[in-house]
């Protein structure tokens, strides 16, 4: 399951036009906004991003929406490679093997994308 807020804009004469129309909408849940600045919260889930895409070109679809971006999001798929990197041995295998020598060994900023001018 994905979770993503939004925020809306729209001219503060269309903030109670659009408002409705998006909690009439079915496609997101309005949170809050500031009618005098135009802007709005809502948010949108899904059980994943081609969802949620697909709900967020609808918001900036409705009318008298100016724009709608994208604020923050959760993506339930990515916790688990989350999980997996905090569990993942930090210090690559090559930094354990005796058959290289230290000097053999270009840094390219990342020792999982290692060069060794010797070979192992």
């Amino acid at each position: 399951m994905n979770i993503s807020s939004i925020v809306v804009q729209v001219l503060p004469k269309n903030y109670e036009s659009v408002k409705e129309a998006l909690e009439a909408s079915g496609v997101c849940d309005y949170h809050f906004g500031d009618q005098e600045k135009g802007k709005m919260i809502v948010t949108v889930d899904g059980e994943g991003v081609e969802e949620e895409i697909k709900k967020l070109v609808a918001i900036q679809q409705t009318s008298n929406v100016l724009t709608a971006d994208m604020m923050q999001t959760y993506q339930e798929e990515l916790e688990g490679a989350i999980k997996e990197l905090e569990e993942a041995d930090i210090v690559p295998d090559m930094l354990n093997m005796d058959s290289v020598d230290v000097r053999d060994i270009i840094y390219n900023g990342d020792l999982r994308k290692k060069d060794f001018q010797g070979g192992v």
